[in-house]
């Protein structure tokens, strides 16, 4: 009892404090009231005390401790839940052990239960069968398995329990071993036991139903010592779940959602899932007192306290859980082998597996190893029926117990209750291999699963890590106080890029990519990381991420998009660091809430960055590349080009104003499909097809952000390949790749957006990035340095594509060979047939860039 009531009042004093801990300061409102239900429980199992050693002296002494402890810890696990279920488990409490004192008074109680056993189970029917007129549900909704008034609510199902096992008890104990025939036997007690069981399938209550076949059987196979009892039971049971599985929906939801939650894991599957993410989450040592978030699981003050239990104490918890119901299994029927007779061996060994066996039935649904079955947790869970009723088989096993000296039975009368014993333990063993595995093999798995909402909760106590352009001029950034933290993104342009991160509806973009930093999941040491989860069951502060983007430069070629439809991506040619990446239109992170619905719907695709996820066709912006590639095999020889072509019978000119003869510069500059497709011409057919995967449009970019996928097809018309109007498509981030390779000589460098993180020990911490690529585009600074722009020192071009609707407009530009800065690549597409608009925008960007 002094260990009892250590852990209580530790558990207790862990629970006022778990708000100061989880907000990191004293200056909380500290959780108080459920310090009276530990008040009412320490008097309550006080006065118990005293009224067993004055009453029944030679009583089991185990019993009462453990009792007090599941107790104890099923009230302030209620409190911690919802103080309004901790008031009334509270007053529940108080009355079932003043109960229990009083009648300890009367060690005649289990004789008067006996000679009064048809009374008692007839009434309790009864009451069972009120349910069906004058049935209600206390939670407004659901099952009507309850008769109350004014706020007072029974379950008579609960009560019924005992009163069948106190009626099989008496009723075996009368007609044996003498005069035993099986049928002559079971005849009686089949009549009022299926009633019971009529009455509980009309209720849809399967789970006490397969609990009722279960206590049938295991009683009078322990009276009967007839193995084949316990065969036909389990026989019955499984065609009772396979009838109501083809009968009932509430049955067959929970059947399915045994089966395989995880196909509908946020439907009909959402509370076993939710229970088994909370098990995981527990893991070892569990998120601490007060510090988890049990209550996303349903009814977890109920059916899935064992759930809330092992998330807040870990395995450590529902292992002591699992022992102490072991404890109860050897001591309970440790007391039915010493009974002093018949009566009370059976008494107590139904007792005994009433309470374990529930326990094992509710645990293993949890833990997904049986189906759901509604039924509580003995002495932990919410619920005044099964409270008292719990109370008074405890109580009733308590007076069995007193015994001034102990009269072992023969072997041949204690094997029934040895084998139940070892099924019962076997049970136990069962669900707490069940628990290991959710709760640390498959940890990892659940934890990091999309519907698991713990780290957006977490991320309401926990600073989440800034997002920073390369001046460290934030992006991202966590406001609020502890405890209401939210996200904000200070330039909502960069939406597409910067992502989101929210309760509701996830992450996307760097906040996915880089949440394990932003988060403080990475980044320190693991020992600061295991040290803050175990004290505060919380990450430490999240990680500042350094971008490569330059926000005064993003802001103005945002400026420029205002009204189109498009995107641009800037980068360096030779780092491949990224200054800029636009893409329009796009949405508010900041305003998910109010908007989510109608953004999804919109047929703009708001959520798409078309930077990386964009599908465009090359057109005859694949002509600089092409320049390149014949430069290789000598200087081009003047000669008139053809400003327009014919393609799938359709006129296509160039994208500008163009001469009508123009030279190969402008040509190519302003977009003409008649160079492309004379280039084509001179090359062999081999190195066009060869050259798309030069320039990368066959392969994916290394990226932290969703890119689209690659069309992977086979060339074969060499003259569709240079016009750019293959199957193949390219997003803007190719295509900047691409033009790099014009401003370094041939290097096609990897892309790069997050550069570093802000570690507090080691300062700025350089994020690992991919190698330049080796593919060599030769002649690439002679290219570009033929197509350079009379007005910056850049070279541009301007160039169209078809697509199935309409045509688009690309814009490529880079630096020359003589410029002294980084050098630098843009590529911009409009989703619309404006090549001067296009051409204006680009020229604007490059001019800003290298004029600063």
């Amino acid at each position: 009892m002094v260990v009892a009531a250590i852990f209580v009042l530790v558990y207790a004093a862990c629970l006022t404090l778990s708000t100061s801990v989880r907000l990191h300061t004293w200056d909380v409102s500290y959780r108080w009231m459920h310090w009276i239900g530990v008040a009412v429980w320490a008097l309550g199992f006080l006065f118990v005390q005293r009224q067993l050693a004055r009453y029944l002296p030679e009583h089991d002494p185990y019993l009462l401790p453990v009792c007090a402890l599941l107790t104890g810890w099923g009230l302030l696990t209620i409190w911690r839940l919802d103080e309004m279920f901790g008031i009334r488990q509270t007053i529940w409490l108080g009355l079932g052990l003043g109960l229990a004192g009083y009648l300890l008074r009367f060690s005649s109680l289990i004789v008067f239960l006996r000679r009064y056993k048809y009374l008692w189970l007839v009434s309790g029917l009864t009451l069972t069968v009120l349910t069906f007129f004058f049935g209600t549900y206390p939670g407004g909704v659901g099952p009507k398995e309850w008769l109350g008034c004014c706020g007072v609510y029974i379950q008579p199902s609960e009560p019924l329990k005992l009163l069948l096992i106190v009626y099989l008890a008496a009723y075996l104990a009368d007609r044996l071993p003498l005069n035993f025939s099986l049928i002559g036997l079971l005849a009686p007690t089949l009549v009022l036991t299926g009633a019971a069981l009529a009455i509980l399938v009309a209720q849809h209550d399967l789970g006490t139903a397969i609990l009722f076949i279960g206590l049938y059987a295991i009683i009078i196979y322990i009276a009967s010592g007839k193995l084949r009892l316990l065969y036909i039971s389990f026989g019955i049971i499984l065609a009772a779940v396979f009838v109501g599985y083809r009968l009932f929906d509430v049955i067959k939801l929970r059947v399915d959602a045994w089966i395989n939650p995880w196909i509908d894991a946020t439907g009909r599957a959402y509370q076993i899932v939710q229970s088994l993410i909370s098990v995981a989450t527990g893991s070892l040592f569990g998120s601490g007192i007060g510090l988890g978030s049990p209550g996303i699981v349903p009814v977890a003050h109920s059916d899935f306290i064992f759930s809330a239990i092992t998330e807040e104490t870990g395995l450590i918890g529902a292992f002591g859980i699992i022992l102490l119901m072991a404890f109860i299994t050897c001591r309970g029927l440790i007391i039915a082998i010493r009974a002093r007779n018949h009566y009370q061996r059976y008494l107590a060994s139904g007792l005994t597996v009433y309470l374990v066996s529930q326990s094992i039935l509710i645990i293993a649904g949890n833990l997904r190893l049986l189906p759901l079955t509604g039924v509580t947790l003995p002495f932990v869970s919410y619920g005044g029926s099964s409270l008292m009723t719990s109370l008074m088989a405890w109580l009733l096993l308590l007076i069995i117990s007193n015994r001034s000296e102990e009269e072992i039975m023969f072997y041949k009368i204690a094997r029934p209750v040895i084998v139940v014993g070892g099924l019962l333990l076997a049970g136990l063993a069962a669900i707490a291999a069940a628990a290991g595995f959710w709760g640390f093999i498959e940890s990892g798995n659940l934890t990091s699963r999309n519907d698991n909402p713990r780290w957006a909760i977490e991320q309401r106590y926990v600073t989440r890590g800034r997002i920073l352009d390369q001046n460290n001029q934030p992006i991202a950034v966590t406001t609020g106080q502890p405890g209401a933290y939210t996200r904000t993104v200070l330039d909502p342009s960069l939406s597409p890029v910067i992502g989101y991160t929210h309760p509701l509806y996830g992450q996307a973009g760097l906040e996915a990519a880089f949440d394990p930093y932003l988060r403080g999941e990475q980044g320190y040491p693991a020992s600061t990381i295991f040290l803050a989860n175990l004290l505060y069951a919380q990450n430490p502060p999240g990680l500042d991420l350094r971008l490569s983007l330059d926000l005064a430069l993003q802001q103005k070629i945002d400026r420029l998009f205002e009204g189109h439809t498009g995107a641009a991506v800037l980068l360096n040619a030779q780092s491949g660091e990224i200054l800029a990446m636009a893409s329009y239109p796009n949405f508010d992170p900041n305003q998910l809430d109010a908007n989510w619905n109608q953004w999804v719907k919109d047929s703009r695709a708001l959520f798409l960055n078309r930077a990386t996820q964009g599908q465009y066709p090359v057109g005859s912006a694949l002509a600089p590349f092409l320049l390149a590639l014949n430069l290789n095999q000598g200087p081009l020889t003047p000669q008139p080009i053809n400003s327009a072509v014919t393609y799938e019978s359709k006129s296509w000119g160039c994208s500008l104003l163009t001469p009508s003869q123009p030279d190969w510069a402008i040509a190519i500059q302003n977009g003409c499909p008649g160079a492309a497709f004379e280039m084509g011409q001179r090359l062999n057919p081999d190195k066009v097809f060869q050259l798309y995967g030069t320039l990368g449009f066959t392969s994916e970019p290394q990226i932290p952000l969703p890119v689209a996928p690659v069309v992977n097809q086979k060339l074969t018309d060499s003259i569709q390949a240079a016009l750019g109007q293959t199957g193949i498509t390219v997003s803007p981030l190719q295509m900047a790749l691409a033009a790099a390779m014009l401003s370094t000589g041939g290097n096609r460098p990897s892309p790069r957006i997050a550069t570093a993180v802000l570690s507090p020990q080691q300062g700025w911490i350089i994020l690992p990035y991919s190698s330049p690529s080796t593919s060599i585009l030769s002649q690439g600074e002679m290219a570009a340095a033929f197509l350079q722009s009379t007005q910056i020192p850049a070279w541009f071009t301007t160039a169209s594509a078809l697509t199935a609707k309409s045509r688009i407009t690309w814009y490529l530009s880079g630096t020359i060979p003589s410029w002294k800065g980084a050098p630098l690549a843009l590529a911009l597409v409009l989703e619309e047939d404006d090549p001067v608009l296009a051409q204006n925008m680009g020229n604007t960007i490059m001019r800003d860039v290298l004029e600063h």
